[in-house]
This record gives structure tokens, sequence and C-alpha cells, in this order.
């Protein structure tokens, strides 16, 4: 037997369980990976509370948690291709990653190797986030000189966000509470607080105007960017919601090839960091669910097998 966190009805935090489920085996063309950590999102726990977000995934009950995992490959299916025993790897697996073994099929879009120098635990956070925040940048085609507001900024998926767009050479603005500026200083964004006047507050930190804009949590700042005469094309947007006319609506799965192991070199030339807000062993996923989804902490939430 393994473990698995997993739930039988749709309600978030309280549907949720850790069980023991019969331990999965390699098929044919698949790889198992025993899995070390597992970092949180907040799609997680939105998919677990939403039918129709689950049905968009092509999750159905009863239904695993989490997305993002890292670990080492245990077992491989006599027709798999590209990995092998022990190798280290980083990968997506909607619905199934908060768990002792997940299986890929190979060949796999959504596995990577791990670098020598990065953490199971900083792996573990890369995919949904690393890549959602690269194709975020990428549909409004970033490039130096510009000034960019990234709304939802001190987010898990704005942490690479904000970085990826300095390496880009852009000014960062960033959008987020108060209490977390001294964070986003520290990231090398210049914070603004969200909320009503929004603009306003733009104007008197960038009078100059900016040039791009991404909201990766809700829609004020595509909104502002657009008040503030920032073109549409130049606009994107992650959250789900009604799509604004022009704007690029993206998400992870619009990376470029390539994105995930940009983020990974620049993690291990120190160009970029992966802040860790807290740890949970999986017996204890309650507490870690619950401080990812008060949307308070400074950096990712992991939990570990």
């Amino acid at each position: 037997m393994s473990r698995a966190v997993r739930y039988h009805r749709f309600g978030g935090l309280e549907a949720l369980e850790l069980e023991e489920v019969p331990e999965p085996h390699a098929g044919p063309d698949e790889v198992r990976v025993r899995v070390t950590a597992a970092g949180l999102n907040p799609m997680d726990w939105q998919i677990a509370a939403k039918p129709e977000m689950a049905a968009g995934f092509g999750i159905a009950l009863p239904a695993g948690f989490g997305s993002d995992f890292a670990g080492v490959v245990d077992e491989i299916g006599t027709e798999a291709t590209g990995f092998a025993v022990g190798d280290r790897v980083h990968g997506g697996a909607i619905g199934r990653s908060v768990a002792d073994f997940v299986l890929v099929k190979t060949p796999a879009t959504t596995l990577w190797r791990t670098p020598e120098g990065i953490s199971d635990e900083v792996a573990s956070t890369l995919p949904v986030a690393g890549l959602t925040a690269s194709a975020a940048l990428a549909a409004i085609g970033l490039r130096a000189g510009d000034t960019v507001l990234i709304g939802g900024a001190a987010g898990g998926v704005g942490i690479f966000a904000v970085q990826l767009a300095k390496l880009a050479g852009a000014r960062v603005l960033g959008t987020a509470s108060e209490s977390t500026f001294g964070f986003l200083r520290e990231l090398g964004a210049e914070p603004v607080a969200y909320g009503p006047g929004l603009s306003d507050r733009v104007r008197a930190l960038a009078p100059e105007g900016i040039t791009a804009a991404t909201d990766l949590f809700g829609r004020e700042t595509a909104e502002t960017a657009l008040e503030l005469g920032v073109t549409p094309g130049r606009i994107s947007t992650v959250a789900d919601g009604p799509a604004l006319p022009d704007v690029h609506a993206t998400g992870a799965f619009d990376a470029k090839p390539g994105a995930l192991e940009r983020i990974t070199d620049a993690i291990r030339s120190g160009e970029l960091t992966v802040p860790i807000a807290a740890t949970f062993p999986v017996e204890q996923f309650r507490e870690a669910v619950k401080m990812q989804a008060a949307r308070h902490a400074h950096g990712k939430i992991v939990v570990t097998l």
C-alpha cells in the first residue's frame, strides 16, 4: 500500500483525506516517480472545490490532489523512454501529485530532470508557477526597457514573473498588500497597493507611463493598464473569468519550449531565487493547504513525503 491525498466529493479542504491506496506500478510506456515533495498552487484546492473546474482538467471523482511534484524515478515500463531508474525529476500531474508515487507516460512532456544544485523542495514548485509566469510575459512580448505592471506580484506565480521580468531588463511595478512590500522589494519590484485608486498610485510611481502588464489574479491590473493607455496586445491575464477584449488570456500550457529549463538555469546561476515560505509533512497537508489558500504566504508552500 501507499499514501495519497484524495477526495470523494467536491468541497475543498474539508473533503480532502490522506488515504492508503494500492501501490501503483509503471505500465509498459510509463515511469514511476517516488515523490519526495509536492509544491502547492491555488488551482489545487480550487479544482477540489469546483466541479466545473475539475471537469475542465478531465478530473472525475474520486480524485487525487495537487499538480506539481519532485522525486526520483524508481520503476520503468518495458517500453518507456527518456528516463532511467535513479533519475531525479520534477514535473506536473494535475490531480495526482500529493502521493507517494506518480505515474507518467513517456515520451513525457510534463517531466524534467532535476539539475544538480536544485533541491527537490524547490524543483517541486516550478512547473505550474514557473511556466505560467513565463507564458504570461511571453504573451506580451516583454523586453528590455519596458515598464511592466504585474498584478498579484507576491503570489506563487508572481515571484517568478517579477524575477523573469527583471532578467529581461524591464522595470517592474508589482501590486500587493502593504504587508508584502518589503518582500517584493527584495525580489526587485517596486510595490504598489492594489485596490481602489490603483491607477493614480501607478501614475505617481511611473509618471512616464507603463508599457505592458500581466494580471495574475483577477482583472484589476489588466483594467488599470487599459485605463492607463496600454494597448490590449501588451496585456495578459491568467485568472479564470470573462476575458477582456483583445487581451491575452494565457497559462502554463502556453509556455514556450525550453521555458522551464531557462528557469532552472537561472536558479543554478543565482539569478533567480525561489522563496519557500513553509514545508509540511504530508500528515499535515491540511495546514499546508490552509496556508496556501489564505494567500498571505511570502513564497511557495511545499508538502514533503
